[in-house]
Formats: structure tokens, C-alpha cells, sequence
């Protein structure tokens, strides 16, 4: 214990990281898988926007990204994130592959949460003439925004996850903070102070997710 009190700043700056990293890979996987989401939905066969080519496309290309493990992922695009931010190590690095990976993810979950919205509500808003992109605003997106949140919920402590798997290659962070100060030196109250940490951080996102998603579902 007397090593993790020396080692107290560098674990606080994990942490901040740590929030940096989730934090930023949210907001921005979140924007892209929505966008992308939202267009898997609209652009099926019977969709608001229905086109199959464009669809088929989308979907091939989430297919063949999302299943990649996500340390894998990382190395993969290391020369797209070096040619990007100059390179592959460090928060900045370890928030641009996350928000990417993050985003095929979440992508699927919006499409998934908007495809089980009610096809005649949607069909009453176009009947009162309202256009497709009109429809996707102010229909369809709230329709779908009680799941959107609880997917946007399992979305965050997947990043937490994945937060802590980029520390084994210099992503910095708690999991960065775990192998340098508590395994490499077999200081194992280190390693599960560090976990304890991470179970906060996804309990506070979870109740909070689980609030939001109960909001939305009475309105």
C-alpha cells in the first residue's frame, strides 16, 4: 500500500485519462454510429430512404469492421492514426482508434433500436406530409431515443472496457497504470485498486444510462 500512496498522482492522472479517453470516444462514436445507424435503418429494403445497393454497402462494411478484437484493431490502423496525430501511442492516439472502433458498434445498436419503432407512426407523420429527413428528426430518432439511451449505456462500459485494453500498448490510462505499477512489479493492490476503479466508473455510467433511459421512456 505504501508503494500505490507513492504512486497516488501518477494513478489520479490514469484516471483522468482514463475520462478523457471514454469521455471524447463517446461523444464521437456516438455522432458517427448514429449518423451511420440511422442510415442502416432509413436505407433497408422498406425503409424511410430505402436504397439496397447503399444498404448492402453499409452493412459489409460494418460487418467486416465490427468484429475485429479491438487490439487488433488498433495496430491495424496504427498508420492511419500516425499519418493523423503524428502517432500511435499515447491518450490522443488510444481516443482516435477507440471512437472508430466504437463507432461500427454503435451503429448496430441504433439500427436495431430504430427498426422496432412502431412503421405506423412513421407512416402517420408522412401522411401529415412530413419529408423522410423530417420524419428520421423528429419521429423516428424520438421514437427510438428510450433504447437509443440504453444502447448508448452498454456502448459506455464497452468503452470503459476497451479503454483499459489500449493501456497494453501505451494508450495510457488505468489499464496502462495496471500493467506498469502493479503487475510488471507484482504489486497486486495496485492491479485491483485499479479494477476497483473501473467498476465505479461503469456502475456511475450504468445508473446514470439506466435514469436517462427511464426519462425518455415516460415522456
Amino acid at each position: 500500500m505504501n508503494g500505490f500512496l507513492a504512486d497516488l498522482p501518477t494513478y489520479l492522472t490514469a484516471i483522468g485519462q482514463t475520462l478523457f479517453i471514454v469521455l471524447v470516444s463517446l461523444v464521437v462514436a456516438g455522432a458517427l454510429g448514429l449518423v451511420l445507424g440511422v442510415a442502416l435503418a432509413v436505407t433497408r429494403r422498406g425503409g424511410l430512404l430505402s436504397n439496397p445497393v447503399l444498404f448492402a454497402v453499409l452493412n459489409v462494411v460494418v460487418n467486416i469492421v465490427r468484429p475485429i478484437p479491438f487490439v487488433i484493431f488498433v495496430i491495424a490502423i496504427a498508420p492511419v492514426t500516425i499519418g493523423v496525430l503524428g502517432t500511435y501511442l499515447g491518450p490522443a492516439a488510444a481516443t482516435f482508434a477507440l471512437s472508430l472502433a466504437a463507432a461500427f458498434a454503435v451503429s448496430r445498436i441504433v439500427e436495431q433500436s430504430l427498426v422496432a419503432v412502431d412503421p405506423g407512426v412513421l407512416e402517420a407523420a408522412r401522411a401529415a406530409g412530413a419529408s423522410p429527413l423530417r420524419t428520421i428528426a423528429t419521429v423516428l430518432i424520438p421514437e427510438g431515443l428510450g433504447p437509443l439511451i440504453l444502447g448508448y449505456t452498454f456502448l459506455f462500459v464497452g468503452i470503459v472496457d476497451m479503454s483499459a485494453q489500449v493501456g497494453l500498448i501505451g494508450g495510457g490510462g488505468l489499464g496502462d497504470f495496471a500493467v506498469t505499477y502493479g503487475s510488471q512489479r507484482y504489486d497486486w493492490p495496485v492491479v485491483y485498486i485499479t479494477v476497483a476503479t473501473i467498476i465505479v466508473l461503469v456502475q456511475i455510467g450504468q445508473l446514470v444510462g439506466n435514469r436517462l433511459a427511464r426519462l425518455a421512456l415516460r415522456r
